[in-house]
């Protein structure tokens, strides 16, 4: 009796508990709205929203498509809530510029969303910390030390023996079960891309295979929610960054046992080379920001080149034309006796091209990385003349999806896969930005297209692929920062005749 009595009053109170911060909250956002009336500011149009909830009816998934109705509807530029956050939606190219380039530091900054602290280590990562010294030492060591063209071409083994790794498994599988063109063989594309994405970048960093998460939840746009933990959200993102934080503690307590026995390691890491600089300069390479870069890199640089692979298939599948133009080029420039390598990829520009248009359709961040103006600023140019006031503190998403599909600037057919668009530099000046534009540029740019051009153009090279059925691979997006295939890529194979002695000496 005691204790159905005090669950009573227990829920009693978490009910008017809840009631009372709904209204405050409510009353802080008619606060906001009054005093930016009151500025006089002049901002972009908003549909009809809801309290608390704000805009967050409206949307469906995967959120870009839903973003892009919404501007189809309403304009490029949006003002929109996400609850109690404030957002601004750009489709507009001339747009999005300004603000990663005229604006770029005022927009540099990135959004703290509940869900992130726990997974971005307290936002002290690449991707998640704001504009700072943080940031600043993180990017100039990634830039430096990790993705420069000097370090990119020492591990340049490292991604070879990857490929060859996935190649000589593929090959091992069908020669077990004797597979041709009327027995092929049976691929799960998706997760063969991202064992491949993954163990590239684990070598690179620690230099061992290994085996990572994280999305963006409801909690992050209405707080009150984030009270009782819905679905135990917030539990698992402690319990994943305590593993993921000892994990990386670990490769660096390795790393360091090893230099200070003496012992030889096979090839330079990432962790040992930072760790060498730890000794000279501790604060700027201390244990935090190496962890910090070890999760940033293996969980940014894993999914945007796995899902980059898949898309590549699952378009070349549904163009044969496309698949057949690409291999005749590897076989005329690498012919048939060797892999190819990444020496290659500059001599391929067909093989380029199909990368270039499969990141036009598909681009890995179809909203990028959301951005947060630390000061007010005006934007507008290009979208009908108009120019609109952007307060501070405002999440700033760019639909790179919805530009990359632009019919004025794509032409009538800029939903259709056509690589030949890119042939001889027609598409030169053409307004694209799979990897972001600005200060917050993905660093990685230039690992992702090595590992997504060797891995792609040894697909082809090697074996023959088909659809599992007569039925066009389905295209569907599902939801996530890295936008995967809402179904996983299967497909089916057997290796090249004219390669099977290469691949069997493998």
């Amino acid at each position: 009796m005691a204790t159905t009595a005090a669950l009573s009053f227990l829920f009693l109170f978490l009910t008017l508990a809840s009631v009372l911060l709904l209204l405050r909250l409510l009353r802080r956002l008619r606060n906001k709205k009054q005093q930016l009336q009151r500025r006089g500011l002049r901002l972009p149009p908003s549909p009809p929203s809801l309290p608390v909830i704000g805009h967050l009816h409206l949307f469906k998934k995967p959120l870009h498509r839903a973003l892009s109705a919404l501007a189809a509807a309403h304009g490029p530029v949006l003002l929109l809530r996400f609850g109690s956050r404030r957002v601004i939606h750009v489709a507009d190219p001339a747009v999005a510029e300004e603000c990663l380039t005229d604006h770029d530091v005022t927009f540099a900054n990135r959004p703290q969303l509940p869900s992130a602290r726990h997974l971005s280590n307290g936002f002290t990562t690449l991707g998640s910390s704001s504009y700072g010294p943080n940031w600043r030492n993180l990017r100039r060591i990634a830039t430096v030390e990790v993705f420069s063209a000097h370090r990119l071409l020492r591990s340049a083994d490292v991604r070879a023996g990857e490929v060859r790794h996935m190649a000589r498994r593929l090959f091992q599988a069908a020669a077990a079960a004797s597979s041709g063109p009327s027995n092929p063989s049976r691929a799960d594309v998706k997760a063969r891309a991202f064992e491949l994405a993954l163990n590239v970048v684990a070598r690179m960093v620690a230099g061992k295979r290994t085996s990572r998460c994280t999305a963006s939840n409801l909690q992050d746009f209405v707080p009150v929610l984030g009270l009782v933990d819905i679905g135990g959200a917030r539990r698992r993102a402690v319990r994943l960054s305590r593993t993921r934080n000892a994990w990386a503690q670990r490769l660096i307590d390795e790393h360091r046992h090893r230099h200070r026995a003496g012992a030889a390691t096979e090839a330079r890491t990432m962790v040992g080379d930072l760790l060498e600089m730890q000794a000279s300069e501790p604060e700027a390479y201390s244990d935090k920001v190496i962890r910090a870069l070890c999760l940033s890199i293996l969980q940014t640089g894993t999914d945007t080149s796995s899902s980059s692979i898949e898309w590549a298939m699952a378009l070349l599948l549904n163009h044969p034309s496309a698949m057949a133009k690409a291999r005749e080029e590897i076989d005329e420039v690498v012919g048939t006796g060797r892999l190819l390598e990444e020496a290659d990829l500059p001599n391929l520009p067909y093989l380029q091209c199909v990368i270039r248009e499969t990141l036009r359709l598909h681009p890995v961040a179809p909203l990028l990385a959301p951005h947060e103006s630390s000061a007010d600023c005006s934007v507008g140019a290009g979208a009908g003349g108009r120019r609109y006031d952007v307060p501070a503190g405002t999440m700033l998403l760019v639909n790179v999806h919805a530009m990359h599909r632009d019919g004025r600037t794509w032409g009538p057919e800029a939903e259709r896969f056509s690589p030949e668009r890119f042939e001889g530099g027609r598409s030169d000046g053409k307004w694209m930005l799979p990897f972001g534009m600005g200060r917050r540029r993905c660093p990685g740019e230039g690992l992702a297209v090595k590992v997504v051009g060797l891995a792609l153009g040894t697909l082809v090279h090697c074996f023959h692929w088909s659809r599992v059925g007569d039925e066009e691979v389905d295209m569907a997006e599902g939801s996530g920062l890295t936008m995967p295939k809402a179904v996983p890529l299967e497909a089916l194979y057997w290796p090249r005749p004219e390669m099977a002695p290469t691949l069997r000496a493998l």
